[in-house]
C-alpha cells in the first residue's frame, strides 16, 4: 500500500524582527520533518530562537530544480516539508513558486501559513492609496531596460511598489522623477528592524535625502498615481 503523501507547508517568517513570527508558523516548523530555505544561515537563527530542530534543506534560485526534486521526493514518502525564504512570504519574489508548482502537478497537499510581506507592510504604513495597488518586484537592473519598464507604466493608476537594492535605490528614483515628472512617494527599509526607516515626499525631496548618504538595506519603493499626486502636493508645498 501506498504512503500518502507529505504537505508542503508555505511558512512566512519575519523580515527583521524574530517576534513577528505566529504561534502557528512555530507550531509547523516544530512539526515538520524538513525545512526548505532560501538562505539556511538566516533561518537557523529564527529556528535556534525557538528551539526548533528540524532538519535545514538549502533551496534557492541556483538550486530550485535540483533541490526541488529531493525535497518532493521527501513528501512522495509521506513527510511534510515546510518551505521559507530569506525573509517573508515564500513565493513572492523568489523561487518558492517552482516547488509549490511541482508539488501541485503531483497532488500534494500546499497548506499556507500566513505572516508578514515586506510589500505589506510597507503599503500598511505608506499613507498611498491600498484599495488598489501593483506589486511589479525587482526592477530590472540594466538603466536602459529599467527605463523601459517605468515608463511602461507611467499611467498606472493604481499604487505602485517595487523591490530595490541600496546600490541603485538612487539611480531608480531618479528615472522616476525624469520618466513621470513629480510623484508621491514613500521609501521604506530595514523594516522592523532597529534602523527601521519609512521616508515619504515628494520625489526630488527623497532624491535629495537619499543623495551622499551610506545606504544599507533593501528598499521598499511605492509610487503614487499622478491623481493622487495631484491632490497631496499642493498641501505640501
Amino acid at each position: 500500500m501506498e504512503n500518502s503523501p507529505g504537505t508542503l507547508y508555505i511558512v512566512a517568517t519575519p523580515i527583521g524582527h524574530l517576534e513577528d513570527i505566529t504561534f502557528r508558523a512555530i507550531n509547523v516548523l516544530k512539526q515538520v520533518s524538513l525545512i526548505a530555505a532560501e538562505d539556511t544561515r538566516r533561518t537557523r537563527i529564527l529556528l535556534n530562537a525557538y528551539d526548533i530542530t528540524a532538519n535545514l534543506i538549502s533551496y534557492h534560485d541556483h538550486n530550485k530544480e535540483r533541490q526541488g526534486e529531493k525535497i518532493l521526493q521527501h513528501l512522495l514518502s509521506g513527510k511534510s516539508v515546510a518551505l521559507v525564504s530569506d525573509a517573508g512570504t515564500p513565493g513572492v519574489s523568489d523561487p518558492g513558486y517552482y516547488l509549490i508548482n511541482l508539488a501541485i502537478h503531483h497532488t500534494i497537499p500546499v497548506i499556507p501559513i500566513p505572516g508578514v510581506s515586506a510589500v505589506i507592510t510597507a503599503l500598511s504604513a505608506s499613507g498611498l492609496p491600498s484599495d488598489r495597488f501593483c506589486f511589479e518586484g525587482f526592477l530590472p537592473k540594466k538603466s536602459n531596460s529599467r527605463r523601459k519598464f517605468i515608463q511602461s507604466l507611467r499611467d498606472e493608476d493604481r499604487t505602485l511598489i517595487f523591490y530595490e537594492s541600496p546600490y541603485r535605490i538612487v539611480a531608480t528614483l531618479q528615472d522616476f522623477l525624469d520618466s513621470y515628472g513629480e510623484r508621491w512617494v514613500v521609501v521604506a527599509r530595514e523594516l522592523t528592524k532597529r534602523y527601521e526607516e519609512i521616508l515619504r515626499g515628494a520625489l526630488s525631496d527623497i532624491l535629495k535625502t537619499l543623495r551622499g548618504r551610506k545606504i544599507k538595506g533593501e528598499f521598499t519603493v511605492l509610487i503614487s498615481s499622478r491623481r493622487y499626486t495631484e491632490k497631496v502636493l499642493p498641501l505640501e508645498k
